[in-house]
């Protein structure tokens, strides 16, 4: 188990990577221009020019929530800071299972996922 201050040293250290120019653009794609409206529209983002914003975004948010979930960071500490993880997840959310089903990858987004709905 980690202490308050790692807590913080953490989050301090997951918000950098989020400040990256490359990360803010994949952040910004996944927030204003990415809407999926059918489990097909994961699969094209996957396979199509934004394989590496959705990819970046998505496999951000499961890494940190990992973090949480296996208590490297306190978790109502990190969801007194942060908010995105939540609306990445209830983007996907409709589609997660179909997509899960369709691609073999049972666990995808299993940290994200629990730890969203934990709340």
């Amino acid at each position: 188990m980690s202490n308050k201050q790692e807590d913080a040293n953490l989050i301090l250290r997951l918000y950098e990577l989020r400040r990256e120019e490359i990360m803010r653009q994949a952040r910004d794609w996944f927030t204003t221009d990415f809407m999926p409206e059918g489990v097909q529209d994961l699969f094209d983002a996957i396979m199509g020019a934004h394989n590496a914003r959705y990819r970046m975004v998505t496999t951000y948010w499961d890494m940190a929530a990992a973090f949480v979930n296996h208590g490297a960071i306190d978790e109502e500490l990190f969801n007194d800071i942060h908010f995105e993880h939540i609306a990445v997840y209830a983007k996907i959310e409709p589609f997660l299972d179909e997509f899960r089903r369709l691609a073999g990858t049972p666990q995808y987004l299993k940290h994200l996922e629990q730890l969203v709905t934990r709340r």
